[in-house]
């Protein structure tokens, strides 16, 4: 039998969801790994819903598991009822859904709050020393929960390459260590069982970032 592995998402899209290219890696390299995911999203409301055209944020309503099966294609389940007893890891691919749907991150910054099914969930899988995977922003999410953790979300000082680098600082402030690291490698807290990668943290071309994702995806069957 292989590794069950949990996938939580936060939507569909980049700006207000999951980041559909991670998502789908991850569950790429799980099936090469010879894995099988599982997908969960919480059954909430998204924060607010971006016109990925313009950028901008429209009036529009969605939900959060309904968006997220368009990414499971349609087998997916509510978080709420997942049992960590029955799985052997959890990823959570990246995307600003991550800082809205899943945390208040994007508004809220180190001074976050984490969805309350989100937070149960990191909590059990690492309460029963099962790896945890986490790629571009999602770190972050660990970063609050658990501190004195090792996370990476790339690097810490900002540039063209790396936008969002500031991310790393604001992580260090809640207790963390950060350790850089390029787009096509990963940090592995043996301690915490928490696998990290930037992902679409860097300004790189996209198989790098797939690249990267393959890794953790490996350490974190690895690690199962």
């Amino acid at each position: 039998m292989g590794k069950r592995v949990a996938v939580v998402l936060a939507g569909c899209g980049v700006y207000d969801g999951s980041e559909i290219h991670e998502s789908s890696a991850v569950m790429v390299h799980l099936s090469r790994e010879g894995a099988q995911a599982e997908v969960y999203a919480p059954d909430v409301d998204q924060m607010h819903v971006v016109d990925h055209v313009k950028g901008q944020p429209t009036q529009e309503k969605r939900n959060v598991l309904v968006e997220s099966a368009r990414i499971a294609r349609g087998n997916i389940k509510d978080l709420a009822k997942l049992d960590v007893k029955e799985l052997d890891a959890l990823i959570i691919p990246g995307g600003f859904g991550v800082a809205k749907n899943l945390s208040t991150w994007a508004t809220q910054g180190k001074n976050c709050i984490i969805c309350k099914e989100v937070e149960d969930v990191l909590k059990a899988f690492h309460a029963a020393k099962k790896p945890i995977g986490l790629c571009c922003i999602s770190p972050v999410l660990a970063a609050k929960i658990f501190p004195g953790c090792e996370l990476t979300v790339g690097h810490d000082t900002e540039c063209e390459k790396w936008p969002y680098a500031k991310t790393a600082e604001t992580m260090k402030e809640l207790g963390c260590k950060h350790v850089n690291k390029h787009v096509t490698e990963t940090h592995v807290d043996m301690k915490n069982k928490l696998v990290t990668t930037s992902a679409f943290m860097c300004n790189a071309p996209i198989h790098e970032i797939y690249d990267g994702i393959g890794k953790m995806v490996k350490e974190v069957v690895r690690l199962a």
